[in-house]
């Protein structure tokens, strides 16, 4: 199978995996959403040794980045960002508001883009200015019909928008980052669950050896997309992977409907219209662009290969 193929193969079932996720948290509501996420850090540096003991990358490269302060400062925010991230995707599902999940994903795409205008001097063509204004759109509209501001859609969407920022300055690989992260979650999330164990609020051993299961298994659901992610980012456009990332949020989207049979009145379709049109011309905006890069690209490359060319001898004249 050729690189780009498998590319789009991994990526995809990152993506898969990161939407049935919002069928998995739920088995765990016999548990708190702090404790769900105390658990998710701890088994996330089991699963991260298991996939550095399988891909045969060893530990060498871990010295260096405990020598660089800077790069323990950036990883270490990163980590309170993805924790936040984390702990909004398991409280939303837990309390049965899957669609809002749904909107976080969406919408992330365009937070993505404003921080980088703010942080990093970046311009907008015309296309993501609309893109921006109807997502700015949808999230009004979704407030009226909700009642109140989707805060825990901004929470996601805003949280992993900044957490993808700051990977830009971690001079990490994805597998890397990931471990080091979860390596610096793992004490305080450790101390939390045998504070609850200890008190007797804890529900790992308490509920059923299933439920144990699960709560460990919870390791393995959140490190395995992000590493088939990282696999697949390297093979593939980044405007594959921001058409890819849509497969998550409209999987919740359907979840949060169809099987968890979430209310959508008449102000919330209207809300996701919006947030879809958005969607549509952000798409749009990214594949028009990817083309035009890939013309300059093939002309520039032509134009190279032209000016080394040999050039031929004239033929002498008998």
């Amino acid at each position: 199978m050729p690189e780009t193929n498998r590319g789009v193969v991994l990526g995809a079932t990152a993506f898969l995996m990161w939407g049935f996720a919002a069928l998995y948290w739920p088995f765990l509501s016999a548990s708190e959403p702090s404790e769900v996420l105390a658990h998710r850090m701890v088994w996330a540096l089991l699963a991260m040794c298991v996939f550095l003991l399988l891909a045969r990358r060893g530990w060498s490269w871990l010295p260096q980045v405990l020598r660089s302060p800077r790069q323990l400062l950036l990883v270490a925010a990163a980590a309170v960002l993805i924790s936040v991230n984390w702990w909004g995707f398991i409280y939303s599902v837990s309390i049965t508001q899957t669609l809002q999940a749904s909107l976080a994903y969406f919408i992330n795409p365009l937070m993505t883009v404003c921080l980088g205008v703010v942080f990093f001097a970046e311009r907008l063509r015309a296309a993501q200015w609309v893109a921006v204004g109807l997502g700015v759109v949808a999230v009004g509209v979704m407030t009226v019909a909700y009642g109140s501001t989707p805060w825990l859609s901004l929470l996601m969407a805003s949280s992993f928008a900044a957490y993808g920022a700051v990977k830009k300055y971690v001079s990490l690989d994805g597998m890397q980052s990931l471990t080091v992260e979860t390596l610096m979650m793992f004490l305080p999330a450790l101390g939390f669950v045998l504070y609850l164990e200890a008190t007797g609020a804890g529900t790992a051993f308490s509920v059923s050896p299933g439920h144990t299961a699960l709560l460990v298994g919870g390791g393995f659901v959140t490190a395995l997309p992000l590493l088939l992610f990282g696999l697949a980012a390297r093979r593939v456009p980044l405007s594959v992977i921001g058409m890819l990332q849509f497969i998550a949020p409209t999987m919740m989207f359907l979840i949060g409907w169809l099987i968890q049979g979430e209310e959508m009145p008449l102000s919330r379709w209207i809300g996701f219209l919006f947030v879809w049109l958005a969607v549509c011309v952000f798409a749009y905006d990214q594949i028009r662009s990817s083309r035009a890069r890939s013309a300059v690209a093939r002309a520039e490359a032509a134009r190279v290969g032209a000016a080394r060319a040999p050039t031929p001898r004239p033929e002498p004249r008998v």
